[in-house]
């Protein structure tokens, strides 16, 4: 009940409320008017028959009447009386059963429901609200982005224009806020002068619209927009934009990155100032069947070998790891030794015959680029005329008609890109790819989540997902590229040195251990130490690189860091 004040107070803020408010008023005042005429009346009949009634037994037998209770106690004995109390009758029944309670309904009691749910998704923010994350869009980058702001403890409202759907949200315990997306005043509302960051991910119009629309209310804040078309980017930085991400370039690059084929045997994945993160296939070199100690690469080459994927599964390096065929390594260290590591493996050249991408679309145009720029042959498979830029490379007709992929190539091409955007359709090819070539090497895009572990399941060697690739883009920019996903689930991020651990050797720290990441760097005093020995001494105000699944991340965060905001 203590809220009651001050819903009535939101309800009666609407102008049509209060004029609906008025309306029943009138009515209830003209109720009120006929019952005290039917009391007169009640008493003058009365009184005509010879019987005495106070007034406050007309005003009784008028209601009793009129609500069609009638209890029989006072009656009428003449004609004129019984007439009358008919007409009390009728109008109670019109009034009472009928016209009251409509009015009642549509005059009051909907506006009030009405507004209980607007109360439900507020319009603003209180005044002292800062460093929050403004969501235009709740959409499956959305999701992912919102898992990683839970983790950091990052607050967050997501802007909805339409009242249904926020109160669908409001259900589903997503903080959210009504406003219409292109209005000045909604996000004035929403103290985006004092926000940390504004998100727009809607279509390119609305994406430029919503970035001009908050400019004009701030300088300072920083406004992420995703850019469908490449053309939309100057557009975007124009209308006030300060980051601008094209999420299928990006996708179609990683997918990329990831294939067999060329001479390079280790792709670049990721950068933290001096040191690379690079994956490296062992398809055709003396690596395979070994284990990680009887490789020494180490010492070789002074890399770290983080891990190895295995089928979509990444295992953290052991000494007993054993290398598969079909294993890829994960690699941490400097430029300098990277390129020991290419010096050693490119006399084991992959094959060169294209690479298949199954898909023509934005992603799989840009994971052609891309292998152009490496000098790696390719083929994409396009069902749709329209979308064909190059004959030469191009093949006409259906990923799903083995005809069309025989003629593409497939028997002998190292690696299958799966680019569409119908995660359906991934599966399927997937599944078909992995039955015609057992031993070669698929990857796969996803839109959804939920649909990573089936395309692993189907088969893929690699999934690299559209909504988390979307969400780390952006959540780099919020925390100034503190964060880096290196494929699906496996992340290399940044964290002050916990004061637990600072003076303790990084064998004695337990992160390991306790939470299964990986320490690759360790900067201190703006010098970076690239693979840092168990020995290394962990110093106050070091900064840590690690690298980790999204899990150990989680643990690491619970467990060490005490992140300062």
């Amino acid at each position: 009940m203590k809220f009651l004040p001050a819903q009535l107070a939101f309800f009666l803020d609407n102008r049509s409320a209060r004029k609906n408010v008025r309306v029943l008023l009138k009515l209830m005042l003209l109720f009120v008017a006929l019952v005290l005429a039917f009391s007169v009346a009640f008493h003058v009949l009365m009184q005509a028959e010879g019987q005495e009634h106070s007034w406050l037994t007309g005003v009784y037998w008028t209601l009793t009447v009129m609500s069609t209770l009638g209890f029989g106690d006072i009656t009428f004995h003449s004609d004129a009386g019984r007439l009358f109390s008919m007409l009390v009758l009728l109008s109670g029944v019109v009034f009472l059963l009928v016209l009251l309670p409509f009015t009642f309904i549509q005059f009051f009691y909907a506006p009030w429901m009405e507004a209980q749910r607007q109360l439900r998704a507020p319009r603003d923010l209180p005044l002292e609200t800062q460093g929050h994350v403004i969501l235009t869009r709740y959409d499956p980058v959305a999701i992912s982005l919102i898992e990683r702001l839970h983790l950091y403890k990052r607050p967050y409202f997501v802007v909805e224009s339409e009242l249904k759907r926020a109160l669908e949200l409001h259900d589903l315990g997503v903080p959210v806020v009504l406003g219409d997306l292109d209005d000045r005043e909604t996000y004035r509302l929403l103290r985006a002068e004092r926000a940390a960051l504004v998100v727009a991910g809607g279509d390119d119009f609305l994406n430029t619209n919503i970035a001009f629309t908050v400019r004009g209310l701030t300088e300072k804040t920083p406004i992420v927009a995703l850019a469908r078309d490449p053309d939309s980017v100057d557009i975007m930085q124009l209308a006030g934009a300060t980051h601008v991400v094209e999420l299928a370039t990006m996708l179609g690059r990683s997918l990329a990155r990831r294939t067999l084929g060329g001479e390079t045997r280790a792709n670049v994945i990721a950068r933290f100032d001096e040191l690379v993160i690079a994956e490296a296939p062992v398809l055709g070199t003396p690596l395979v069947g070994k284990k990680l100690v009887e490789t020494g690469l180490r010492q070789a080459t002074g890399l770290s070998v983080v891990g190895l994927w295995q089928r979509g599964r990444f295992t953290p390096a052991a000494p007993d790891s054993v290398i598969e065929p079909s294993s890829v390594m994960v690699l941490a260290g400097t430029e300098e030794q990277l390129a020991k590591f290419d010096e050693l493996c490119v006399i084991y050249n992959s094959p060169d015959e294209p690479v298949l991408i199954l898909g023509g679309g934005r992603v799989g145009r840009s994971a052609a680029s891309c292998l152009k720029e490496r000098g790696v042959p390719y083929r994409i498979v396009e069902k749709n005329p329209s979308m064909i830029r190059d004959t030469d490379n191009y093949v006409l007709g259906s990923a799903a008609d083995r005809t069309v992929l025989e003629t593409a190539g497939i028997k002998m091409a190292p690696t299958a890109i799966i680019t569409t955007n119908d995660d359906a359709a991934n599966i399927y090819l997937t599944i078909y790819c992995r039955r015609l070539r057992p031993n070669m090497q698929v990857i796969s895009r996803a839109n959804l989540e939920r649909n990573i572990p089936t395309l692993h399941r189907a088969g893929a060697d690699l999934v690299m997902s559209y909504a988390s690739m979307g969400a780390d883009a952006i959540f780099n920019v919020l925390e100034k590229n503190e964060i880096f996903m290196v494929a699906e689930g496996l992340d290399v991020f940044r964290a002050e040195a916990p004061s637990a651990i600072v003076g303790r050797t990084l064998a004695d720290s337990g992160i390991r251990e306790e939470t299964g990441c990986l320490v690759l760097a360790i900067e201190t005093g703006g010098k970076m130490e690239v693979s840092p020995l168990p020995a290394t001494l962990i110093a106050e105000g070091a900064e840590l690189i690690l690298i980790g699944t999204t899990d150990a991340e989680e643990k690491f965060m619970e467990e060490f860091v005490q992140r300062k905001r």
